[in-house]
């Protein structure tokens, strides 16, 4: 395809698309993280999970999906795996038996505890390669996209 062929396209070639060069970027972040998951027999997704209610305990399903960006449907089957893990504690909020608050087990906070350190070690490798300030202003300017095509004027509404 010519030049002016491209100027001409509908579409970005694919090098120049923000959707697959998001992917492409989390792609090759993940590479370095995913032996350590496995190591933990633990998926993504899991760990995802894992992380937000270190971070949040207490949450509810809704607000865990959100948090932890995955949709409900693999949510509840992650929750339960978790659960059956020993990692997971479920508790009925009283009052309405269809709401559930989430929280690590102390065995979940030890996983958590374990991993960490490997976390911390693959985060450092990663920054000494790309820079801290550029890690810094990658996240900024991710959290600044997220924002700016949050609310009435994005999807996100």
């Amino acid at each position: 395809m010519t030049a002016d062929a491209h100027k001409n396209r509908a579409l970005r070639t694919t090098d120049r698309s923000l959707p697959i060069a998001l992917l492409r970027a989390r792609e090759k972040v993940m590479e370095r993280y995913r032996p350590l998951l496995q190591k933990h027999d633990l998926t993504e997704q899991q760990w995802r999970v894992i992380r937000v209610l270190e971070e949040t305990p207490g949450l509810d399903m809704g607000a865990l999906s959100v948090a932890a960006n995955i949709l409900a449907p693999s949510l509840s089957r992650m929750t339960k795996s978790l659960e059956v893990r020993g990692l997971l504690d479920m508790r009925r909020t009283p009052g309405d038996g269809r709401r559930a608050s989430l929280s690590l087990t102390p065995k979940g906070m030890a996983l958590i505890q374990a991993i960490a350190p490997e976390s911390a070690a693959v985060s450092a490798e990663i920054e000494a390669r790309v820079g801290p300030d550029r890690v810094r202003a990658i996240l900024d300017e991710l959290d600044n996209l997220i924002r700016d095509l949050d609310g009435p004027n994005g999807t996100g509404d």
